[in-house]
């Protein structure tokens, strides 16, 4: 009599690593992985440095910003709002709003196969958008080795690309515009890079969905209304998603 699967919440919190693999592997393989997305992190942070240069702040604060906060679409609104002398409660909603949707990667994120306090720490302080891409797109592979290089090479990559940026800025004759678009290029490519998966798909389908009807709705505050609405389809789709689990376990 075959004996039936656990539930999905009596999993084993810290997956063991594959036989054949050892922590010096799983650590090159989280690098390897970083790759696809890296190569857009990069000149991302390199336009971050150039952009804090042109806009007279000092230097460091590309670095500082990057290591102290490390959330690339929230700094490069900090930029601008730190130009124009943003009081800090503005700041501190805008930050909120931008940065909410981290909320519900927790959901999905690895973030059990963690163990260390501080590496958990840390593995939650750098859970950005690529590092969840690239997890979703490979679920049931990750164990703490793999997905703290994964991590650590993502900041390495953008703490890295502010500080060529800044370097850069420095020699250049003039001012570079519409360097603040360069995330909306980036953002697409993890989203085609999630949806390689199929699980992801729906997700895609609802985002548009949202966006469509916030823009018949209310054209004038489109966005808004649709990530409130996007928020919405996604916890029911999560709870829908809960619900079939514990139907099949």
């Amino acid at each position: 009599m075959p004996v039936p699967a656990p539930p999905v919440g009596d999993l084993p919190a810290h997956p063991a690593l594959p036989a054949d693999s050892t922590p010096r592997t799983e650590i090159a393989t989280g690098v390897r992985l970083s790759f696809a997305a890296g190569l857009g992190m990069f000149p991302l942070g390199v336009a971050f440095g150039v952009l804090v240069m042109q806009t007279g702040l000092p230097w460091w604060v590309a670095p500082g910003l990057s290591i102290a906060l490390f959330a690339g679409s929230v700094e490069l609104l900090l930029v601008g709002l730190m130009v124009v002398g943003t009081p800090l409660a503005t700041i501190a909603l805008t930050i909120l709003l931008v940065n909410f949707r981290h909320v519900f990667y927790a959901f999905s994120f690895p973030l059990r196969v963690v163990r260390h306090p501080l590496a958990r720490f840390y593995s939650l302080y750098a859970l950005i958008d690529e590092a969840y891409a690239v997890t979703a797109a490979s679920p049931g592979t990750w164990n703490r080795f793999r997905l703290l290089a994964l991590q650590a090479s993502f900041h390495s990559y953008w703490v890295g690309g502010g500080i060529v940026g800044v370097a850069i800025a420095s020699f250049l004759p003039g001012r570079i515009e519409g360097l603040e678009y360069a995330l909306c290029a980036l953002f697409i490519t993890l989203t085609l890079d999630a949806c390689r998966s199929r699980r992801q798909i729906p997700s895609l389908l609802l985002a548009g969905l949202a966006y469509a009807s916030a823009a018949v709705v209310a054209p004038g505050s489109a966005l808004f209304l649709g990530l409130l609405v996007f928020v919405a389809l996604l916890l029911g789709r999560y709870q829908l998603q809960r619900h079939r689990e514990r139907r099949h376990a």
